[in-house]
């Protein structure tokens, strides 16, 4: 993402790193790793995915804003309809799909350190 984008899209990945702050640690470090892929393969996209992916991400991040700023023990996430499925590409539906397969293993065998420090 070039151009007019570039503070929107810094300002946005720092936005969602700082919220990530408010998730359990397990789910911190997974959000934080996701994004740090996302923000990355899509560095050289065109004007209008690059507003696509800049509009779905500030959605994200104002519904986290709201869930992780609400009661103790709101539930985190929401569920996708069919019809908002059904607009997901092939390679969109295997990332939901490898990202459930993390976020609901047993023992949370991805990484749950500290994503601000270095793994040993």
């Amino acid at each position: 993402m070039t151009g007019p984008h570039v503070s929107r899209v810094r300002a946005l990945y720092r936005r969602l790193l700082a919220l990530h702050r408010a998730l359990p640690p397990d789910l911190r470090a997974l959000g934080d790793q996701y994004v740090k892929d996302e923000f990355r393969r899509h560095k050289g996209v065109g004007h209008e995915e690059a507003l696509r992916f800049l509009r779905e991400w500030e959605r994200y991040a104002a519904a986290l804003q709201q869930q992780t700023s609400g009661a103790a023990g709101t539930p985190l996430g929401a569920r996708l309809t069919e019809e908002q499925l059904d607009h997901f590409n092939e390679e969109q539906i295997g990332q939901l799909q490898e990202l459930m397969q993390e976020a609901t293993k047993p023992n949370r065998q991805f990484s749950m350190g500290d994503p601000a420090k270095p793994q040993a």
